[in-house]
């Protein structure tokens, strides 16, 4: 099949963005967050990149990246996949070495995060040359939706504990939809050791030591649309954990 050619002016301001998603049993999700991206990323003119890492799904993820790159061709779809489940601060390390965009975008391939945000992301990020700029569920008209009661109040919770504990400047830490300068994910990535739901919350944290400048943007996150979510007892477990761990060393 031939790649599909896209229409779209390229702004010619140098920049570009690339977006990591990890991936993870996300075959009926991909398609769709795909055609999100190629869509808003083209509306808006922005230079961009798609690299999908995934982490050896045996529901055919990957078979299904390999047939989007085939649509939308070679220069927009990068398949980066590893053998297996190795954490997700190494599957963002993975794909930092293979982006060649001066920006990085990381968030959720199932749905939980529009990309009809990302033009707010990227003029937010020019407004105050921000380090990086991060998705807030909890300022402004950001909210959840499809959630029920124990999850939001796992979720509030969870941010009411960090925000008491490690004050990091920033509304919402476990959210997982950002955009980072290159070098700054970079730095921060090295410097983190905390893994699953932590990790995030750990970048932030890192981000405040290190003096970078943090911007946010208010944003709906809904539910995953498809699959079942990945947070369970021992998700929580480990991040009251890594939480406590944070808060004796930072």
């Amino acid at each position: 099949m031939a790649s599909r050619k896209t229409s779209h002016r390229i702004r010619e301001n140098g920049d570009k963005y690339s977006v990591l998603l990890p991936t993870y049993n996300e075959r009926e999700n991909l398609p769709l967050i795909v055609w999100l991206l190629v869509k808003y990323f083209g509306e808006s003119g922005h230079n961009y990149e798609v690299i999908i890492i995934d982490d050896g799904s045996p529901d055919g993820t990957l078979e299904v990246a390999e047939q989007l790159q085939r649509i939308y061709g070679q220069d927009r779809i990068l398949l980066r996949p590893r053998a297996k489940k190795l954490g997700l601060g190494t599957a963002y390390i993975h794909g930092v070495k293979h982006a060649t965009g001066n920006f990085i975008f990381i968030m959720d391939a199932d749905l939980s995060h529009h990309p009809k945000f990302i033009p707010e992301f990227i003029q937010k990020q020019k407004e105050g040359n921000y380090d990086l700029v991060s998705g807030t569920r909890y300022r402004g008209n950001g909210g959840v939706y499809g959630w029920d009661l124990r999850r939001k109040l796992i979720s509030r919770g969870a941010n009411f504990l960090t925000q008491v504990l490690l004050r990091p400047n920033a509304s919402d830490l476990t959210g997982s939809f950002r955009l980072y300068k290159k070098e700054v994910l970079e730095n921060l990535v090295e410097r983190c050791v905390s893994k699953g739901y932590v990790f995030q919350m750990e970048m932030i944290v890192r981000a405040r030591q290190l003096n970078y400048s943090v911007g946010e943007v208010p944003i709906s996150f809904v539910d995953r649309v498809y699959g079942e979510s990945k947070l369970g007892g021992n998700e929580i477990l480990s991040f009251v954990k890594g939480l406590l761990v944070l808060f004796a060393t930072t």
